[in-house]
């Protein structure tokens, strides 16, 4: 599955009562968040269907930013069935987001 850019708008349509999904909070100059792309790109390839992977700019986002109290990026929080169910902060690897995703799924 593709991983899809999210809206403060579109972000209750694409993210909440959609199964697994993990969010990723970024921007285009942080470091760490380009570093981390490539990862999630991988991550979508080996989990198919199975997870949703979507990415939410902060610069142009601020509202779920907030609401969802991201401080630092890159954050990633994990969503099942709508409700936030684990959160990272910084860069990962893949095998820790794995993991992760696996205990929620």
């Amino acid at each position: 599955m593709a991983i899809v850019n999210v809206s403060d708008q579109s972000f209750t349509n694409e993210v909440e009562g959609q199964g697994t999904v993990l969010v990723d909070f970024w921007a285009p100059w942080c470091g760490p968040c380009k570093m981390l792309a490539p990862i999630l790109d991988e991550l979508s390839t080996e989990v198919g269907d199975s997870v949703k992977i979507a990415k939410v700019n902060v610069d142009e986002n601020p509202e779920t930013a907030s609401r969802f109290g991201v401080m630092s990026i890159p954050t990633m929080i994990f969503f099942k069935d709508g409700q936030p169910v684990d959160k990272v902060v910084g860069l990962n690897s893949k095998d820790a987001l794995k993991s992760i995703l696996a205990k929620h799924q």
